[in-house]
Order: C-alpha cells, then sequence, then structure tokens
C-alpha cells in the first residue's frame, strides 16, 4: 500500500508541474471552433476567458462572439443594394464550457467595449440586444476592411 502511494505522488507532481509550466491556450482574441449546439461548427473569438470558474459555473469557460450567419460571396457585377445585403453577419454571443470549444492557432484583434459586452448583459433583454449589435458593428467594420477574410468564411467540413 505504501509503496503504491509513493508511486502515484509524483506522477501528480510532475502533471502539475506541466500545468503550471504549459501557457494558457484559451485567451482573448483567440480563434475557436464551437464544437457542440446550436452553433456547432462555427468559428468564434474569446471575448472573456474563466480558466478556474466562478462560483455558478465551476469549470473553465469563456464568454465568446461568434459568426451565426456568414455574409455571402460577392461579386463585381452586383449592384450597392445587393452587396450591403449579401454583406450583413448575424452574430452570437454565448457562454461555452472549454469542453466544447476547439482553439486554433489564430487570433483576430477586435476591441470589444468590455461594458457592453459581458457576462453581466445577459441578464436584460435590452443589454443583450445591445451588446448583440456591437458584435455585429464590429464585425461588419472589420469584414468590410478586408482584414482576416478567413475569419468571415464558412468553414468547409
Amino acid at each position: 500500500r505504501d509503496s503504491v502511494k509513493f508511486v502515484k505522488l509524483p506522477l501528480i507532481e510532475t502533471i502539475c508541474f506541466w500545468l503550471q509550466k504549459m501557457g494558457k491556450i484559451m485567451r482573448p482574441n483567440k480563434v475557436v471552433l464551437i464544437l457542440s449546439g446550436k452553433y456547432a461548427g462555427r468559428k468564434a473569438v474569446i471575448v472573456k476567458n474563466n480558466d478556474d470558474g466562478t462560483p455558478d459555473k465551476q469549470y473553465g469557460h469563456a464568454l465568446v462572439a461568434g459568426i451565426d450567419r456568414y455574409p455571402r460571396k460577392v461579386t463585381r457585377r452586383m449592384g450597392k443594394k445587393k452587396l450591403t445585403k449579401y454583406s450583413k453577419i448575424k452574430p452570437f454571443l454565448k457562454v461555452y464550457n472549454y469542453n466544447h470549444l476547439m482553439p486554433t492557432r489564430y487570433t483576430v484583434e477586435i476591441p470589444f467595449d468590455k461594458s457592453v459586452v459581458n457576462k453581466e448583459t445577459w441578464k436584460d433583454p435590452a443589454k443583450r440586444r445591445k451588446s448583440r449589435r456591437e458584435v455585429k458593428a464590429k464585425f461588419e467594420e472589420r469584414y468590410k476592411s478586408k482584414k482576416n477574410p478567413w475569419f468571415f468564411q464558412k468553414l468547409r467540413f
């Protein structure tokens, strides 16, 4: 019995050592893929991460802003009306468990207003709509400036 305890202790210590040495993977502005639920297969950006959890959610989770409906393909022959219609983005904001997110090596620097886009906005529907509008405006602004075009294309799988 004593030998079993002695063998397990160094293993636990080495695991703890490696976990401390490794950097945090889930950081703000990191692009993630949603793995489960309504938005499975969609790309999203971490707005705020919470590695240790909170009293209400006692697991690692993150507030993510993602794209529910991607902009459609645009051609030169299209008029202004059609162009604006095709360039619309429908965003979503949701708190996800880390188990349901797959981090990528990419980051997207989108400066969200932290006073508008946060976890406390979920309690009031008016604030929720305002935060969704803020995310939509930031995404469309980034899309029209042609920065990170890969982020605004559907993931083909």
